[in-house]
């Protein structure tokens, strides 16, 4: 299988410098500087065990790549800019007949649980894909990815649920290239676990990396909010024990560079000056649910709003204070 890989920025680069590292085909498909970068210089995948310049095949758009029937198409890109892709994308002839909405598999490895449905309107085999990979975009070509002993944990299988021949292949190449894959029948319980502990990007976008008690106290009242509206909903998410099971000893987080944390997808949208924020996806979830379900969620709406504001008026991460994003959530409340 070759993979295509919509969206080559922290996770998309992430993966596909380490599938091309195993010996598997990759196309990295990117915009702008990124693009510049990857095309002049390579793909420089920077991990605990060193640095690695990937000299990857690289393209602007769909238009660039001749798609062939044993592809995978690979959705990287933030939930916000999935429609523009999938659209763009499954219409795109493959060669031996058919479209790639009607003959290729897309694996949707986003935060969020909207990607799917979204892939689902378009493609016929969609995967989704829990991402837990630490890893940072900031600068074009450049792609920091801190976990060890393995790059990243991301749970496959069949949307809506299921798994098939397709995925445990993909499983295969992707355990061989320092990436646990595990397949599941349920993938969309671990991607609404995984949401629930994406309620706190906005918080870093807008206050700076989680390391004082008001943070995470906020935080914990938007957890609250969106586990309620997960039960209102009928919706079960893996437990924090199946989790730590899971993942347990096979990926550590610990800084490997001399430098500290840096902040996730949404702090590193802001950091880049994209104009846009997932935010819509992950507290934005929260709030629809709410909303359909007649339940409050008047920190998710803060938070949404507030990252939403910060990327449109292009403002620094971290520019505003814990304090002051709870005495929001609190006039909210």
């Amino acid at each position: 299988m070759r993979y295509i890989i919509v969206g080559a920025g922290a996770v998309g680069g992430a993966v596909g410098g380490r599938l091309a590292e195993a010996g598997h085909q990759v196309v990295l498909v990117a915009r702008g500087a990124q693009y510049t970068a990857l095309r002049d210089d390579g793909l420089s995948l920077i991990t605990p065990d060193g640095t690695h310049v990937h000299r990857i095949p690289v393209a602007d758009g769909p238009a660039a790549v001749e798609l062939e029937a044993q592809d995978v198409l690979v959705l990287a890109v933030k939930t916000q800019d999935a429609v523009a892709a999938l659209d763009d994308w499954s219409v795109r002839p493959v060669a031996g007949g058919g479209t790639a909405g009607e003959r290729l598999p897309v694996i949707c490895a986003q935060n969020g649980v909207e990607g799917e449905r979204l892939a689902l309107r378009r493609f016929r085999r969609v995967y989704g894909c829990c991402v837990y990979l630490p890893a940072s975009f900031v600068e074009p070509g450049r792609v920091v990815a801190g976990g060890a002993p393995l790059t990243g944990m991301l749970h496959l299988g069949r949307y809506p649920s299921g798994a098939d021949d397709t995925v445990l292949a993909i499983a295969a190449d992707w355990e061989k290239a320092k990436l646990a894959a595990p397949v599941v029948a349920d993938v969309m319980r671990w991607k609404y676990a995984k949401l629930l502990s994406n309620l706190a990007n906005a918080i870093e976008a807008a206050t700076g990396v989680l390391d004082s008690p008001e943070a995470f106290a906020l935080f914990d009242r938007a957890k609250a909010e969106g586990r309620a509206v997960l039960a209102a909903a009928g919706i079960e998410a893996v437990g924090g024990e199946e989790q730590d099971a899971a993942r347990g000893g096979k990926i550590r987080f610990d800084p490997f560079d001399g430098s500290g944390r840096s902040g996730g997808s949404s702090w590193q949208s802001l950091s880049r000056g994209t104009g846009t924020i997932e935010a819509d996806y992950l507290n934005g979830e929260i709030v629809l649910l709410g909303r359909l379900h007649g339940i409050p969620t008047p920190v998710n709406g803060v938070l949404q709003s507030t990252a939403d504001a910060f990327a449109r008026e292009r403002r620094a991460p971290g520019s505003m204070t814990p304090a002051e994003l709870t005495a929001l959530a609190d006039a909210a409340s």
